[in-house]
């Protein structure tokens, strides 16, 4: 026989069991915050527009503000100063040929205007004209510096431009050039370079010359002339400044002409008889 013992279950104490999930239950998920959730709204349009709108209403703002004070700053011109060393023409000249001008207000006189029209006074090579707050005009001028005559016409300033004063008369001193018109500035370059070589030799040029076909004729100071021919004008120049010493020097006082256009020499021609014969031909070595 077997006899089982059993122990007796404590009195007002249920049995304990395990837990379990209910059936159907779901699990707990934590929400994101309201501020996530709602859709943000995009500024970046609006800020693109605010820069442009301030600089419109400032831009605006600023335009009222001078129109209002303007009639309380633009005055009368009252006073014109000019400026610039003038040896051929007076302050009063140029002062009546502006009057026009001078009779606007600071902010409204041509300067533009003015400026053009002392350029065409013709001894005025450059003028620079300014306002000066708060009623003044500055003037600066440059006169033109003439250099030769061209033709009996007009004279030329030192870049070789021509320009026509009324009182050509007074500058006969001055040496004559000619040639065609397109060709003022290459007759006044040429002019300055032969200037330079032919000074250690004493001479200085009365006169010079580019005829039609392209030859170049030169007078001195003192009236003798030189027949250059067409081309290499320096090298015919220095030619004649090697031998000058030499042979020609102590003739000079009778020497009419000297003709350069010889690929080795020269010819010279006499004013008296008794020297060589007219264009005798001088041989360099």
């Amino acid at each position: 026989m077997v006899a089982t013992v059993r122990h007796p279950q404590p009195i007002g104490r249920a049995p304990q069991r395990k837990p379990t999930a209910a059936r159907g239950a779901s699990r707990m998920v934590a929400r994101e915050p309201l501020s996530m959730r709602v859709p943000k709204v995009d500024f970046s349009g609006l800020k693109r527009l605010t820069w442009p709108l301030l600089l419109l209403v400032l831009g605006f703002g600023t335009y009222e503000l001078a129109q209002r004070l303007l009639p309380y700053a633009d005055r009368p011109i009252a006073r014109v100063s000019v400026q610039g060393e003038l040896s051929y023409i007076s302050q009063q000249v140029v002062q009546e040929r502006i009057a026009p001008y001078v009779s606007a207000s600071f902010f409204t006189v041509d300067l533009a205007g003015m400026r053009a029209e002392l350029e065409q006074m013709p001894w005025i090579a450059h003028a620079e004209v300014r306002r000066v707050w708060p009623d003044q005009v500055s003037i600066r001028l440059d006169e033109q510096l003439p250099v030769a005559r061209w033709g009996n016409e007009a004279l030329l300033n030192n870049q070789g431009q021509a320009f026509a004063p009324r009182e050509l008369a007074n500058y006969e001193n001055l040496p004559l050039l000619s040639g065609p018109k397109r060709a003022q500035q290459q007759v006044m370059q040429q002019y300055q370079v032969l200037s330079q070589m032919l000074r250690p030799m004493g001479f200085s040029i009365a006169r010079l010359e580019l005829r039609d076909h392209g030859s170049w004729f030169l007078t001195t100071g003192q009236g003798v002339e030189l027949l250059l021919g067409r081309d290499h004008l320096v090298e015919k120049i220095r030619r004649l400044n090697s031998i000058y010493d030499k042979v020609l020097k102590e003739q000079i006082t009778n020497i009419a002409r000297i003709d350069l256009r010889y690929a080795n020499g020269l010819a010279v021609a006499w004013r008296e008889p008794q020297a060589p014969a007219t264009g005798q031909p001088v041989a360099v070595q």
